[in-house]
């Protein structure tokens, strides 16, 4: 026998999860191995059970569908199949990249040919041919560099949704960074380059290899020697803005002009 189709249902309403579980049980190649209420949930199910495929709600609460993939890790993003009620310009951009979208409501016809599309690419990839429509849809429908609004971060088994806004600044930890929100700090798996390029340009200025610092958090800047200059933050917070990035001074004294 092939193996099983290991696959997530995620949906914000218990209904439309109902329906799914309902057609999904009748392919015997399918073993549904849970379910997500909302973004959040999902990004965390994703990351502990690795599904084959997740039929994934576009429109939810805490992160929409998009940014669920975009909390993943790129090796544990799983193919998808994108429901959505609503929006016309991911229509357009499912229709060329992705596995499938089913445009609610459908009917069982239309969920068995999506879920036949599923299955045979799935099974493909498990035979050694790669696939990477779902990267394409994420290209098309949120292009790189793209900033986010809010982050994941997972901490003593919980998983909290920061908002970038509220960072004060960020430091380098090896391979991690420190994300600095008021007296907390979070930890977070990623290079400072990959998240400075996540992080809105106009809120968010590299100002040295270790740091990244939120500009509505600075009260004054210090010259030092050698056309360095120390970073005074509001909390009282002193960092270093490195001679290699003094052009990002320019754009701070713009901006306060």
């Amino acid at each position: 026998m092939p193996e099983k189709i290991r696959t997530l249902i995620v949906d914000d309403e218990e209904l439309a999860r109902d329906r799914l579980r309902s057609l999904l049980s009748r392919e015997p190649r399918i073993e549904i191995v849970g379910e997500a209420g909302d973004g959040k949930a999902a990004v965390s199910t994703i990351e502990e059970l690795k599904p084959d495929l997740v039929f994934l709600d576009v429109q939810m609460p805490e992160l929409n569908g998009f940014e669920v993939l975009e909390n993943l890790d790129e090796t544990t993003r799983p193919n998808v199949v994108f429901c959505t009620a609503h929006d016309k310009f991911a229509l357009k951009a499912f229709d060329v990249h992705a596995v499938d979208y089913l445009l609610k409501p459908f009917d069982r016809e239309r969920f068995q040919k999506a879920l036949e599309r599923a299955m045979a690419k799935v099974e493909a990839q498990k035979a050694g041919r790669k696939d990477s429509s779902v990267s394409a849809v994420l290209k098309e429908v949120k292009p790189a560099g793209t900033p986010v609004e809010r982050l994941l971060v997972k901490c003593d088994g919980r998983v909290l949704l920061i908002k970038v806004e509220d960072i004060d600044y960020v430091e380098a930890a090896d391979n991690y960074v420190n994300l600095r929100v008021g007296k907390e700090s979070h930890m977070m798996r990623e290079t400072m380059s990959s998240l400075e390029g996540r992080l809105p340009p106009e809120k968010f200025m590299r100002i040295s290899r270790s740091n990244i610092v939120n500009v509505d958090r600075i009260q004054e800047l210090q010259p030092m020697f050698h056309g360095e200059y120390v970073v005074v933050l509001k909390n009282g917070t002193k960092l270093t803005l490195s001679r290699s990035y003094r052009d990002k001074l320019d754009r701070l004294m713009g901006s306060a002009g």
